[in-house]
C-alpha cells in the first residue's frame, strides 16, 4: 500500500511499538563464553589484545563460570593452556590434562552449567599445528586417532559436548566411534563444520598460545572466499554425526550461517571469534563507538541470520546488558 496510506514509522515511534513488532529476539540462552584454562592457583593473566579477557586458573574459572551460571548463560567452551607441549599433544587426551581437570572442577561446582570442550591439538602441540606433522605437513589420518583418544578422555571427565574445531577430513566419524565404543552414545559432537582460514583469529592465538611454529593453516581450514564448500564441508559433518554444526568466524560469515540454517536445518552455532571483539573493544576504548548498542546489534545480526547458538566473549556483558532491558 504506498505512501500516505500506509506509513511504517507508526510502528516506530516508541519502544514498546518497537518491541512489539521485532522480529528477531536475542536472548541470553542463546549465548557461549569462551575460557581460556591455564594451571596455577590465582590466576587471572589479562590477554593483552583482548582486553576484558583473561587465562584463568581453575579456581578463578569456577567463580568465573558461577557468575555466568547466574546471569542465565546455559553453557561454557573451554580452551586449555598445558604446562607442556609436545609433537604428539599428550597433555591434549592425558586424564588429568588441564581440560579434564577444568570439566571436573565445574561439574562439581556448578548447577546446570553445559560444560563444552574445544576438541583440537593445536594448544598442546609443540608446532602449534592442528595435528599430527610429517614432513612439514599435517597428516590428517594420524591426527583422527589422537582426536578420538582426546574426545574419549574429555567425555570420560564429564564434558557435555565435544566441540572439534581442527578441520581434519573424517574427524567427526572417527570421534562419533569413538565416543560410541566406550559408553558415551549421548554425547553430543559440535562441530566446527565451516571454519575459515581468517584473519580474525589473531588474539585467540595470543590468549591459547597456539600460533604455528611455521607455516599457516590453509592447507586444512577453509578459504574464505568459497560457499559451496563450506555447504559441503557441513553436509559430510551431518553424514558423519554431528549434532550442532558450526560458522566460524560470524561477522564475515553472515551468508553462510544463512545458507547453512537454510539448507539443513540442524542446530546451527555461529562462533564470533577474538579479532571480532577485539576490534570491537578497542574501538569502544577510544570512544569511537558505543559498545553496548553495538555489541548487542551484531549479536542480533548473527542470529537473524539463522544462527540458533553464539560463541562470543562478549557473552557475560550481554547477559548482564539483555537483563537490564528487560
Amino acid at each position: 500500500m504506498p505512501f500516505p496510506e500506509y506509513r511504517p514509522r507508526r510502528l516506530r515511534k516508541n519502544e514498546a511499538l518497537r518491541k512489539l513488532i521485532r522480529e528477531t529476539s536475542l536472548s541470553v540462552s542463546d549465548l557461549i563464553q569462551p575460557y581460556f584454562v591455564c594451571y596455577g592457583k590465582g590466576v587471572k593473566r589479562e590477554i593483552e589484545a583482548m582486553p576484558g579477557i583473561y587465562q584463568l586458573s581453575l579456581d578463578n574459572l569456577v567463580k568465573e563460570a558461577q557468575e555466568v551460571e547466574k546471569l542465565g548463560i546455559s553453557a561454557v567452551i573451554l580452551f586449555g593452556i598445558p604446562a607442556k607441549k609436545d609433537e604428539a599433544a599428550s597433555e591434549a587426551y592425558d586424564e588429568n590434562g588441564i581440560i579434564q581437570q577444568a570439566v571436573r572442577e565445574l561439574k562439581a561446582n556448578t548447577k546446570d552449567l553445559l560444560i563444552i570442550t574445544d576438541l583440537c591439538l593445536c594448544e598442546y602441540t609443540s608446532h602449534g599445528h592442528c595435528g599430527v606433522v610429517q614432513d612439514k605437513e599435517v597428516d590428517n589420518d594420524l591426527t583422527l586417532e589422537l582426536l578420538a583418544k582426546t574426545a574419549v578422555a574429555q567425555a570420560e571427565a564429564g564434558a557435555d559436548i565435544v566441540a572439534p574445531s581442527d578441520m581434519m577430513d573424517g574427524r567427526v566419524a572417527a570421534i562419533r566411534a569413538a565416543l560410541d565404543e566406550n559408553g558415551f552414545n549421548d554425547t553430543p559432537i559440535m562441530s566446527y563444520a565451516a571454519k575459515q582460514a581468517s584473519a580474525l583469529y589473531g588474539p585467540f592465538r595470543e590468549a591459547a598460545e597456539s600460533t604455528p611454529q611455521f607455516g599457516d593453516r590453509r592447507s586444512y581450514q577453509m578459504d574464505p572466499a568459497n560457499v559451496s564448500e563450506a555447504l559441503r564441508e557441513v553436509a559430510l559433518d551431518i553424514e558423519e554425526g554431528a549434532d550442532i554444526v558450526m560458522v566460524k568466524p560470524a561477522i564475515s560469515c553472515l551468508d553462510i550461517i544463512r545458507d547453512v540454517k537454510m539448507n539443513f536445518g540442524y542446530p546451527t552455532a555461529a562462533y564470533s571469534v577474538s579479532g571480532e571483539y577485539s576490534m570491537i573493544k578497542a574501538a569502544a576504548l577510544k570512544g569511537w563507538i558505543e559498545e553496548k548498542r553495538v555489541v548487542l546489534e551484531i549479536l542480533t545480526g548473527i542470529k537473524r541470520a539463522g544462527a540458533d547458538i553464539i560463541i562470543t566473549y562478549y557473552a557475560k556483558a550481554a547477559a548482564k546488558w539483555l537483563k537490564t532491558e528487560d
